[in-house]
């Protein structure tokens, strides 16, 4: 167990010691920027660092780190400050903030890019699209590249290309010790088995080296919508369009309250719909030809799947997860969209209140099911499809309503829950997280963290005790 069991004090005098060796910004509350910086996406986490370290480079991890550890500081690690459960910030300690680190250098020759750990995906996109070239990657541009790729990685292009972590080459990282390291297939090969998976819990990702794979720039995509009361119908014909689909397709099924946005109509706003969200990786042509009958069932209220640049369809749920709002997410895989389980979501799609909750259903299966599941530390490779239910509102009213209706949802659906992705746990604790990996793969990994983080220094996460 760690010995930082508790907040420690940061005073003024070892904070002048620390700026001697540090480059970037150390920001105290008080101080100007301090309000700005301690804020992450998710608006119901309210913490109060008693330091913000803004890194501009390793060295600064570094110095970070150490001082960190010589005060037994509670450390927090922000790269987007995407986490759900807000375990990119602390109340007290110290937050190790990597946002202001930026570099991207992309070979095109070589089809690789290196991407420092303050990258959001929108800006890895625009660099590597530039070359007709991408990672897997998320759906909200501006989440940060470390959490969602240390957790796995799901997105737009995976069945076609694997999820994040199936592209990662190589990472460098500070321990927990403060020592600077390299992790691949040939450098700490066992560490880098655990990093493509399991969080970060074994040290902080500075930098990420990427294959890239062709795609775009143009590609068919977008939402079709149907009413709410249409979503038995919509899900029968969807669950029959994708069985024996190409890799290239990958779709996202959501149930929401039309949003109140410049491409949706008035008279639709605030409507309960269903859609099915497409993204075919390959040729616009091919795309259109096989999305038609998706286009063309029923009656569809709004078509907004088309040919589009990449970089416009990976900025398509943006508008519907800014920053500030309230978030409260459950999560589970199921091994099919069985009878049953479109009954439930039919049942809870209509009880949506807030008209910014949402339900997504991720299609998994395709390149992501062909790595065997003994490669990774990331579980669910079987999986076939993920539940994200979010629970939202713009701030703390009616926020409690919404948690009811996601716990109520993800309840209902506990007969037929099998693994669940890391990245879209709330604090659930350790049962879930052994339960999350499974055995074999959990003790693979408290054997990991006893080697790398014996006294739990990295434990604002999906945390894996060492003991």
């Amino acid at each position: 167990m760690s010995k930082i069991t508790k907040p420690a004090s940061i005073d003024d005098a070892s904070v002048n010691i620390l700026k001697a060796s540090f480059a970037g910004e150390l920001i105290r509350p008080g101080d100007t920027g301090y309000e700005e910086y301690r804020k992450v996406w998710n608006g119901s986490i309210d913490r109060r660092p008693g330091l913000i370290a803004r890194c501009t480079a390793v060295a600064d991890v570094l110095a970070a780190v150490r001082f960190a550890r010589e005060h037994e500081l509670l450390t927090a690690v922000r790269g987007g400050g995407h986490s759900f459960p807000g375990f990119s910030v602390c109340d007290a300690g110290i937050v190790i903030d990597l946002s202001p680190m930026k570099r991207i250098r992309v070979d095109p020759e070589a089809r690789t890019v290196r991407a420092q750990a303050g990258v959001l995906l929108g800006e890895l996109d625009h660099e590597t699209q530039a070359f007709g070239l991408a990672v897997p990657a998320g759906i909200v541009t501006h989440t940060g590249i470390a959490g969602l790729t240390l957790g796995g990685g799901t997105g737009w292009i995976m069945r076609k290309y694997g999820l994040t972590i199936d592209n990662l080459r190589s990472v460098d990282l500070v321990t927990a010790n403060g020592e600077f390291i390299t992790a691949n297939d040939k450098e700490n090969p066992g560490l880098f088995w655990g990093v493509r998976g399991g969080g970060g819990n074994f040290g902080i990702v500075t930098e990420f080296e990427y294959r890239l794979n062709p795609l775009g720039p143009q590609v068919m995509a977008g939402p079709v919508f149907w009413p709410m009361d249409e979503a038995s119908r919509v899900l029968h014909f969807y669950r029959d369009w994708i069985t024996d689909c190409p890799d290239e397709l990958m779709t996202l099924v959501v149930q929401r309250k039309a949003p109140a946005l410049p491409l949706v109509p008035p008279e639709l706003v605030g409507k309960h719909v269903i859609s099915v969200v497409a993204c075919y990786a390959g040729p616009v042509k091919d795309g259109e030809k096989l999305m038609q009958p998706l286009k063309s069932f029923g009656s569809p209220i709004l078509d907004l799947c088309m040919p589009k640049p990449f970089v416009v369809h990976q900025g398509t749920f943006d508008p519907s997860f800014r920053h500030g709002w309230w978030y409260y997410v459950r999560s589970c895989d199921v091994a099919e969209l069985n009878d049953d389980i479109i009954d439930i979501m039919v049942e809870y799609g209509k009880r949506i209140v807030s008209p910014i909750t949402s339900m997504a259903l991720w299609q998994m299966g395709g390149a992501v099911a062909r790595v065997d599941e003994s490669e990774t530390a990331f579980n669910g490779r079987s999986a076939g499809f993920t539940f994200n239910i979010n629970g939202n509102s713009e701030s703390t009213k009616g926020f409690g309503e919404e948690r009811t209706w996601v716990r109520d949802y993800w309840s209902a659906l506990k007969p037929y829950h099998t693994s669940v992705y890391m990245n879209f746990l709330m604090e659930e604790g350790e049962d879930r997280i052994r339960q999350a990996y499974g055995a074999e793969k959990y003790d693979r990994l408290k054997a990991l963290k006893r080697e790398y983080d014996p006294t739990n220094f990295f434990r604002l996460n999906q945390n894996i005790a060492p003991d």
